[in-house]
């Protein structure tokens, strides 16, 4: 195969599951002329720099990752959103080795649109801000504070969702409480929920 990242190699050979059918992933992504990268500990397919596709392995299952998924035609019917709440990227499962080897030309096809997508500049719309609901501990703590209300309208609409998704999931009213306590400091910061610390 061509224009191999000996990073990728590394990362194939130390995967116990699904190994096969993440090689067959790989090859179709290059032949496809994407350059490949490790990003997030996976194998990332890329061009001029903007994500196209991401290997993934899960316990139950395979998949290739189309970062602009919900843009793409899915005339077969192959994508499925990964979590309830993803807007743009799709994946496209697989089980076995066989069921990729018989959707590889549809799946170049796929990559082929989103590098169309990609190369016309084109962006998935997000939901606004505006549209979520936070937990009524976490509006009050906005009403209370405008510089916190300021400062968490300023992060990205990702960084906004990401948060009140965190707030929102405990079912206990002080559980939620105490995450939206030690997320103050972060979000006045500017700084989103999964930012490294900067040390």
């Amino acid at each position: 195969m061509k224009n191999t990242n000996p990073d990728i190699d590394t990362y194939l050979g130390k995967v116990q599951k699904w190994q096969p059918e993440m090689k067959k992933l790989r090859k179709v992504a290059l032949e496809c002329q994407l350059t490949e990268e490790l990003k997030w500990g996976k194998p990332c397919y890329t061009l001029h720099n903007k994500n196209i596709v991401l290997i993934q392995g899960f316990k139950d299952y395979c998949a290739l990752l189309f970062f602009k998924g919900s843009l793409l035609k899915d005339a077969n019917g192959i994508l499925t959103r990964p979590g309830e709440n993803s807007q743009a990227a799709f994946q496209a499962r697989f089980t076995s080795l066989k069921e990729i080897a018989a959707r590889e030309s549809v799946l170049t096809t796929y990559i082929q649109e989103a590098i169309r997508v990609e190369q016309a500049g084109l962006k998935v719309d997000f939901k606004k801000s505006t549209e979520l609901v936070y937990p009524e501990e976490f509006q009050l703590q906005l009403d209370q504070s405008p510089a916190l209300k300021a400062a968490f309208l300023a992060l990205t609409p990702g960084r906004q969702r990401a948060y009140n998704m965190f707030f929102t999931a405990p079912k206990l009213s002080k559980t939620r409480e105490s995450r939206i306590e030690k997320c103050t400091a972060r979000i006045l910061n500017g700084e989103g929920l999964n930012d490294r610390d900067r040390g």
